[in-house]
C-alpha cells in the first residue's frame, strides 16, 4: 500500500508538472487521489519530489529503450522498435527531455542527473549515428534535431486534441509516419 501511494504520487507529479512545470503540489495530490498531508509523508518538498520523478523517468526510459535495441538486429527495424519505446513513454520521455532541453538548464556531464540522462539517451542517439553513418538517415540533419524533432513528434502524439479522439495503434502509426518521413527514411 505504501509503495503504491508513493508510485502513484510520483505517476500523478510526471504528468502534472510535464504540463506545467511550477503547478503546485496540491494539484499534484489530487491527480494522485490523496492529500497534500499524505504527499508531504513521502516526499519532504518539491525538489525531493522531482528528483523522484526524474528517477522514475530514467529508469522506465532507459529499460524500454534497451529492450526495443535488442529486439532486432534490423538497423531500421531497430530504429522504429526505439521509436515506439519513446512513445510508449510518452509522457516520461517528453518531460525528461524537456527538464535537460530548457533554456534555463546548464547540462553539465559530472551532475549525476545529467549524466544518468546521457546515459538514458545514449543508446538512441548511437544509434542515430550509426544509421547516419551508413546512409539510412540524411547527413542534412544533425543528431541533436532529430531528437528534437522525435521529442516533438511524441508530445505531439500524447496532447493533440486528434490523438484523444484516434485509437492508439492509429495514433502511434501516423507518429512513426511523421517520423520516419521527416527524417528521410
Amino acid at each position: 500500500m505504501i509503495q503504491d501511494t508513493q508510485q502513484a504520487i510520483i505517476e500523478a507529479a510526471i504528468t502534472v508538472f510535464n504540463e506545467d512545470l511550477s503547478a503546485p503540489l496540491e494539484k499534484v495530490a489530487e491527480k494522485a487521489g490523496t492529500t497534500r498531508r499524505t504527499l508531504h509523508r513521502y516526499f519532504k518538498d518539491r525538489k525531493e519530489l522531482m528528483a523522484s520523478c526524474e528517477a522514475e523517468m530514467q529508469k522506465a526510459c532507459k529499460i524500454a529503450n534497451i529492450t526495443a535495441y535488442n529486439a532486432s538486429d534490423d538497423p531500421l527495424k531497430r530504429l522504429e522498435n526505439m521509436f515506439y519505446a519513446g512513445l510508449s513513454c510518452g509522457t516520461k520521455s517528453a518531460f525528461l527531455s524537456k527538464i535537460h532541453n530548457r533554456q534555463d538548464h546548464k547540462h553539465n556531464h559530472k551532475d549525476k542527473n545529467c549524466s544518468e540522462y546521457d546515459n538514458t539517451v545514449s543508446l538512441w542517439k548511437g544509434h542515430l549515428i550509426f544509421l547516419q553513418e551508413n546512409g539510412f538517415i540524411s547527413k542534412q540533419l544533425t543528431i541533436c534535431w532529430i531528437n528534437a524533432f522525435f521529442t516533438s513528434v511524441v508530445s505531439a502524439s500524447i496532447s493533440s486534441p486528434m490523438a484523444a479522439s484516434t485509437d492508439v495503434e492509429t495514433t502511434r502509426k501516423f507518429a512513426w509516419y511523421s517520423f520516419s518521413k521527416g527524417i528521410g527514411l
